[in-house]
Parts: structure tokens; C-alpha cells; sequence
């Protein structure tokens, strides 16, 4: 990757335009607000750095993109390096995995300065109301390549590196991504500013750490409501967001179901291979349930070794199907992890017991479901475990 990434260097280079006063004056007032944005955001970037298990959106685009779109390429490379030489006293990362970071953006940077510059973009400062659409559009095209060379180039290692990779751990969440989105778009209004009238983008420099800030909130706000050893949502955040689905399910006259996850002998896993292993097995169950569950559904950790997935508009007969295919699929998991003397080993033949609760067939309330779901959990440990057993109609 990074023998590629020289080729892709050389061919923004040698077409970049020799850099004059003026683009060192921007290149300064970008690298000073810069500064100034990492300097001033440091605890709380690596804050984020810490809670982050995924991929980590960095927010240098505010000041990265607007060198895509004045600066020649050169310039643009120089200032992703000294971000990024600064970013290294937060970023805490391997030597070589922040050098391979460094080098995406750095490549993002000059492919999509030469894609803009190649484009032939207009004079800002003469441009018509018209023009302006299309000027738009470049700037539009720009951003799409400076995202889609990241992804590329990180997604890519990052799909070939897990053993079963998902689209959230290769290129992260939905609100992840949202935020890339609309830290690239304040990059292009950094851009205008810093043609425009350049004393303004002292403004950016206010804005972009009050962001870093929301953005550091909002991870928080996650954090509340997620399950650190599994990622699901955990029981605050998953009450929640069942509590919401029921009401709409209830004004709607519609189906809802809960399924009720227990796996079978897990203090055995602990016991046997240590407590470690028995995190690894929660990690896989919690990733298979997210893979055989569709999007609407409601996937949480109820708590020890138990799990709760509520299916929003799903019947008996669905729910039925759905429990199985997760009986089955936890069945065939073939989980990588170490003993407890830290050798390599492999768990398999989990076998797990399902409860099933239907409203308002068996209750009235998520309480009730719950309890109904767990009822019937018991049932079918009772019973020899390794089975779906749905809960009993609730009795007029």
C-alpha cells in the first residue's frame, strides 16, 4: 500500500503548480489554525482516542480539505504532515500503524488536490451565481475523492486484516461518518473564508474546537448506554429504545417479539479457560447477533451471559425463525482465544437456550415480556437446554 501510495505522490507532484507568496500566506494561516484547533483540543482528543474501538474519525479535515482546494498539492501534503506530527503526542498508536494513517491522508490530500486541479476550477473571487453551481460541484467531487481514498486505503488493510470483518469496524458507524461528512463541509467553508476575506478563518479555528468538543460529548452519550465488553447497547440503552418500539408497535394494532439469550454452561468457559476466553466467546456472540439480526431489530446484553434481541414487527412464526437461526449460529461460532496459561485455543459447540415472548400475545408491557421471555428461558434450560420455548399466553 504504501509502495502505491508513492506512485499516486509522484503523479500530484509533478503536475502541482510551484507554490507563491500567496500560497505560503494560506498555507501559515491553515497550519496556524491548525495548531491552534490541536493544541487546544489535546486532552480531549485523546480522551476519544481512548473510548474509540473502531475506527476513529479524525476531524483535520476542517483545515486538510481547504489546502485540497487552494493550495498545490505540495503544500497540502506538507500541512497533513505537520497535523499529523503533532497529532502524535495524542495518538498513542504503534509507530507504524500512525505512519500508514499519516500516509492515507496524506494521499488523500494530493490525489484529490489533483483531481480538483485537473477539473480546472474558476478564479472564487470572479466567479457568477451560476458559476458557482459548478464550482460547487467540483468542490463536491473533490471531497468524494479525498473520503473515498481513505477509505480505500484504511477500510481495505482493515477489511483484510479481521478474520470476519463488518462495515461498522472497517469504516465505522453511520454517525461516524456523518461526522467525516460535516467536518469536510466546514472544510470547504474554511476554503471560502481563507480566499475570501483570510482574517476569518480565526473563526474556524473557535468553531472546529467547540465541535471536537460536541463530538467528544456525543461519544460520551454513547458510552452511557453501550456494553464496553460486547459494544451492544446495554440494559439503559436498550429499555430505551424496546420502550419506544413498543409504543409504536402498540398505537400501530402490530407484533412485537423478545428473544431472551442465555448461553448454556458459560461459568464452564470461565472455569475452564479463564475468564479472558470468556470474554472473547460474549465478543463473538455479541458479533453474530448483529450479523443474523436485521436493522430494526433491538440487540442488547441483558447482563452475565445473557442477551435480549426485540424484533419489531415480528409474529410467532417469525420470531420462531429468527431464535433458531440465532440457536445455530451460535452453535457453529468457532471462537479464537487463549487458556488460561495464555496458549491459543478455539471454543466451539456452544449450545444455547431461547425464550420467546410475543406481544401482546404473551404481555402487555416490556416488563412483562421480559419476565415472560425469561420464564420461558428457564423452561428450556429445565428441559435440557439447547432449545427455543416460547412463554406461556398470558390469561385473561
Amino acid at each position: 500500500m504504501e509502495l502505491a501510495a508513492v506512485v499516486g505522490f509522484a503523479a500530484a507532484f509533478t503536475v502541482a503548480a510551484t507554490p507563491d507568496g500567496t500560497d505560503w500566506l494560506r498555507f501559515a494561516i491553515l497550519a496556524a489554525g491548525a495548531t491552534v484547533h490541536i493544541q487546544l483540543t489535546q486532552r480531549q482528543e485523546e480522551r476519544r482516542r481512548n473510548r474509540t474501538k473502531t475506527v476513529l474519525i479524525d476531524l483535520i479535515a476542517v483545515w486538510v480539505f481547504p489546502a485540497i482546494l487552494v493550495l498545490p498539492a505540495t503544500l497540502a501534503v506538507l500541512l497533513v504532515v505537520l497535523i499529523r506530527v503533532q497529532r502524535w503526542f495524542t495518538a498513542r498508536r504503534p509507530p507504524h500503524n500512525f505512519i500508514f494513517s499519516s500516509i492515507s491522508h496524506s494521499l488523500a490530500a494530493a490525489l484529490a488536490g489533483l483531481s480538483y486541479a485537473s477539473l480546472h476550477p474558476q478564479d472564487w473571487h470572479s466567479v457568477t451565481a451560476l458559476g458557482s453551481l459548478r464550482e460547487f460541484g467540483l468542490v463536491l467531487i473533490a471531497a468524494a475523492v479525498y473520503e473515498g481514498v481513505q477509505v480505500l486505503y484504511v477500510g481495505g488493510i482493515l477489511a483484510l486484516s479481521g478474520p470476519r470483518p463488518t462495515v461498522r469496524t472497517v469504516l465505522g458507524s453511520k454517525a461516524d461518518n456523518l461526522l467525516e461528512a460535516i467536518t469536510t463541509g466546514l472544510g470547504a467553508v474554511t476554503a471560502v473564508l481563507l480566499v475570501t476575506m483570510p482574517p476569518t478563518v480565526v473563526i474556524m479555528a473557535v468553531v472546529t474546537v467547540f465541535f471536537n468538543r460536541l463530538a467528544e460529548l456525543d461519544q460520551l452519550q454513547d458510552d452511557v448506554v453501550t456494553d464496553p465488553k460486547t459494544g451492544l447497547l446495554n440494559m439503559r440503552g436498550w429499555s430505551e429504545s424496546a420502550e419506544r418500539a413498543l409504543e409504536r408497535i402498540s398505537r400501530a394494532d402490530g407484533n412485537l417479539a423478545m428473544l431472551m439469550i442465555d448461553l448454556d454452561h458459560f461459568k464452564w468457559i470461565n472455569d475452564s479457560f479463564g475468564h479472558p476466553a470468556g470474554d472473547d466467546v460474549l465478543g463473538a456472540v455479541a458479533k453474530a447477533l448483529g450479523e443474523v439480526t436485521r436493522p430494526a431489530d433491538i440487540v442488547g446484553r441483558f447482563g452475565g451471559e445473557e442477551f435480549l434481541v426485540l424484533l419489531p414487527d415480528a409474529d410467532a412464526a417469525a420470531a420462531q425463525v429468527a431464535a433458531e437461526r440465532v440457536r445455530n449460529t451460535i452453535a457453529h461460532l468457532r471462537i479464537d482465544t487463549t487458556d488460561k496459561r495464555g496458549a491459543q485455543t478455539t471454543i466451539t459447540d456452544r449450545t444455547t437456550s431461547i425464550g420467546v415472548a410475543v406481544f401482546p400475545l404473551h404481555a402487555a408491557t416490556l416488563a412483562s415480556l421480559m419476565q415472560a421471555a425469561d420464564a420461558a428461558v428457564y423452561e428450556a434450560k429445565e428441559n435440557g437446554r439447547n432449545q427455543v420455548r416460547f412463554a406461556r399466553p398470558v390469561t385473561q
